[in-house]
């Protein structure tokens, strides 16, 4: 059975450019890239959620000039892909904090979200200013609040509950997360929602990464069984 929810941790793009003697900026362009023909890519062999790690909490330690470049990038990508999303029926969400962004990042990430609302045919999410640890500590938040509200019973709290307050409320959880470069970690993404996902590493450069290199990382996911934390299907009948 196909993954209905691939996540993926867009690694590698300034390993590529070094390679190439260019400097980071290059690699992150060459990365934008790699992202349009993904998520067409994805769209083609109907998957039906496509999460990619776009931009993290802790990337804003990076130096001033690259945190600028890849603003850049971002704006350049819904105003040029936007309309595109949209006419294939892509439907864009975006997860993550949006407290302290530049008004014209917060607004752009608004459109984006608010033109394609209704679209259908496959859903695009997007982590951008994401960390999964400042998520899981919003939705504790959140709770927390509602507790001392009296809107809720500390005591009656449940997993759904939890999860209603978390950035990807009534998103499924996904079902593949792949990570490019040849690093095996999740770098703070999505540690509540990929409990019970399967990895896929690889070891090109986010840049390389191409159509061929999804659909093989998908057959892999297809040869594995998947228990949710019970005994294999074999194992239970013997």
């Amino acid at each position: 059975m196909k993954p209905a929810h691939i996540a993926i941790i867009m690694d590698g793009n300034g390993r590529w450019a070094r390679a190439r003697g260019l400097p980071r900026t290059a690699g992150h362009r060459a990365g934008v890239e790699a992202l349009r023909r993904t998520v067409r890519a994805a769209g083609e062999m109907g998957v039906e959620w496509l999460t990619v790690y776009a931009f993290s909490s802790e990337n804003w330690s990076r130096p001033k000039a690259e945190v600028s470049d890849l603003m850049g990038l971002l704006r350049l990508f819904i105003r040029r892909d936007l309309a595109e999303l949209h006419q294939n029926g892509v439907r864009v969400r975006v997860i993550g904090s949006r407290e302290g962004l530049e008004p014209d990042i917060a607004a752009l990430l608004v459109e984006a979200e608010s033109l394609t609302a209704q679209n259908t045919n496959m859903n695009l999410i997007v982590a951008f200013n994401y960390g999964a640890r400042d998520e899981i500590l919003r939705a504790a938040q959140a709770l927390a609040a509602d507790a001392l509200a009296g809107r809720c019973d500390p005591a009656l709290i449940t997993q759904e509950d939890f999860e209603a307050r978390l950035d990807t409320a009534g998103m499924p959880e996904p079902d593949l997360i792949i990570r490019t470069s040849g690093e095996q970690r999740l770098s703070n993404f999505l540690l509540w929602q990929a409990a019970y996902a399967e990895f896929v590493f690889l070891h090109c450069n986010w840049p390389d990464f191409s159509e061929d290199d999804l659909a093989a990382a998908i057959r892999v996911f297809e040869e594995r069984e998947r228990r949710f934390g019970s005994v294999a299907q074999q194992e239970a009948v013997s």
